[in-house]
């Protein structure tokens, strides 16, 4: 599998990730842009999560937002996606909370969490619309779809621990 080039131009990889982007911020997406995609990409899929906080039955992490459908030709997302279970040229989105990115709130005690964007380059587009279903399991089921499908994939890490008040 090749590795995809994954930045922002918000934070660098390992770094803490602005306020603008969490929830004690504007709750604004990040700017995100790749490279290295193969030619035969027909789309891509972008997981977020928080690695550090369990969720649910304590087996999975905490869904922050989950992008699929993206157009093979694309190169990047940009800042301030907007709301919505359905956007342009068919990209569907998710998060713990609902239809939009959700941003890093980790608590002011205890030590910064690491929010993990995995970006995967696939070759199929996928079609599945779960949004009707929970967000952990639209994860599982668009997991699932692309299994045997990743051509290549890119991770970016970015640290957040809210500000004490």
């Amino acid at each position: 599998m090749r590795v995809l080039s994954l930045t922002s131009s918000a934070f660098d990889d390992g770094a803490l990730i602005p306020a603008r982007h969490a929830q004690t911020g504007r709750d604004v997406s990040p700017p995100l842009a790749w490279r290295g995609a193969p030619d035969s990409t027909r789309s891509f899929v972008l997981v977020v999560h928080d690695a550090d906080a369990a969720a649910g039955d304590g087996t999975d992490d905490l869904l922050h937002w989950l992008v699929w459908n993206i157009p093979g030709t694309a190169n990047s997302l940009p800042e301030g996606m907007a709301a919505g279970a359905q956007l342009p040229n068919g990209v569907r989105q998710i998060s713990a909370s609902g239809p939009y990115y959700r941003g890093p709130a980790a608590p002011a005690s205890g030590p910064a969490h690491h929010y993990v964007f995995e970006l995967y380059a696939l070759d199929i587009a996928v079609s599945q619309a779960p949004a009707a279903l929970p967000p952990a399991l639209t994860r599982a089921t668009i997991m699932r779809a692309i299994s045997g499908h990743v051509l290549a994939k890119g991770v970016l890490v970015g640290r957040y621990q809210r500000p004490a008040p």
